[in-house]
């Protein structure tokens, strides 16, 4: 399974596609069936809730075959590489378990960041920048509607970082996030099975829950096989690390 020209062509201008029905359903319920198991097991102590939040619920469940395979056993792999190209996605040694609960109060509004910034909960040592090539996120509950714990995106934003990181130097994001003038935030809503794979660079955050259920949602991080030797030099050319979108590289 590969990318339509019409879906590179979305990734290109605004840094992220939806492809709808791409997880099968029964991988859809045996990775819901493990995380609920889980939290049924284990239950979720109040005060690891900052952690498990910024990192992943259920951590002992990341790395096993049944959130694994969401994306290396299904079609989203060979989506993945249609974009950054074939052979070129290294595996992926864990999923990040994202759980929004329904909120108390109003559901608060999403605040934009981009991965691989230090916070005290988020696990990234302080002084580095953990940047990789493409958020890979898969949809496990269905998202009707707004603030219902909805992935949000910042359109175009990808482009907007680029060029930020091109005049001050991909080490700025240190200091902050790029003081950019962001277009309007978009709330993906989506269906169970669906998935959206985006740019490292693109602007997104998430929306508050004020809807009846919990959202349940994976996030793999994916890099290109020679990450490491390009990590900086991708922050100031956003598809050197994406061979399949070389007709949209910046010459």
């Amino acid at each position: 399974m590969e990318l339509t020209e019409a879906q590179r062509q979305e990734l290109a201008v605004n840094g992220f596609v939806r492809i709808p029905g791409v997880i099968p359903r029964e991988k859809v319920d045996a990775a819901l069936r493990a995380i609920n198991g889980s939290i049924g097991e284990r239950g979720i102590p109040p005060e690891d809730l900052p952690v498990l939040r910024s990192r992943s619920y259920c951590p002992e469940l990341g790395g096993e075959a049944v959130i694994t395979g969401l994306f290396e056993q299904t079609p989203f792999r060979g989506l993945a590489e249609s974009a950054i190209g074939v052979g070129k996605v290294a595996p992926v040694g864990g999923g990040q378990i994202a759980l929004r609960f329904p909120a108390s109060g109003p559901a608060r509004e999403p605040h934009a960041h981009i991965d691989g910034m230090y916070t005290p909960t988020n696990g990234v040592p302080k002084g580095t920048i953990g940047n990789f090539t493409a958020l890979a996120g898969v949809v496990l509950s269905d998202v009707d509607e707004a603030f219902w714990g909805n992935l949000t995106v910042w359109p175009g934003s990808h482009l907007l970082h680029a060029a930020w990181f091109k005049e001050r130097g991909p080490q700025s994001l240190l200091e902050g996030m790029p003081q950019v003038e962001l277009p309007a935030p978009v709330q993906l809503t989506g269906r169970a099975g669906d998935v959206v794979l985006a740019h490292y660079l693109l602007a997104h955050g998430v929306a508050g829950n004020s809807g009846p259920h919990i959202r349940y949602g994976i996030y793999f991080r994916l890099n290109h096989v020679d990450h490491e030797r390009t990590k900086w030099e991708s922050m100031v050319d956003p598809w050197l690390e994406w061979e399949g979108m070389a007709a949209h590289r910046s010459a």
